[in-house]
């Protein structure tokens, strides 16, 4: 919770932080359309800070089950070291 209070300790507002699974990766995988970092769609981004704390609760119970990219790496070399 963030609060703002004034020099003789009155509080002037006080705001609930929203929690976020935003982790500052931000791109649209081209194929699923979710965040690489967080798994949200992009409506869910868009809307977050309007969401109210149960459906912002609903998204994040289901992240762990997204997989915003492909499991398996495409294209790019063959590693070349010697843990192969």
């Amino acid at each position: 919770m963030d609060d703002v209070t004034r020099a003789d300790g009155e509080v002037v507002w006080r705001r609930e932080a929203i929690e976020s699974p935003c982790v500052n990766i931000c791109m649209l995988h081209p194929e699923t359309r979710l965040c690489v970092g967080c798994a949200r769609t992009a409506d869910e981004i868009a809307r977050w800070t309007r969401m109210s704390v149960e459906e912002r609760r609903i998204v994040m119970d289901d992240l762990p089950s997204r997989q915003a990219g492909p499991a398996v790496r495409r294209g790019g070399r063959r590693r070349t070291d010697a843990r192969r």
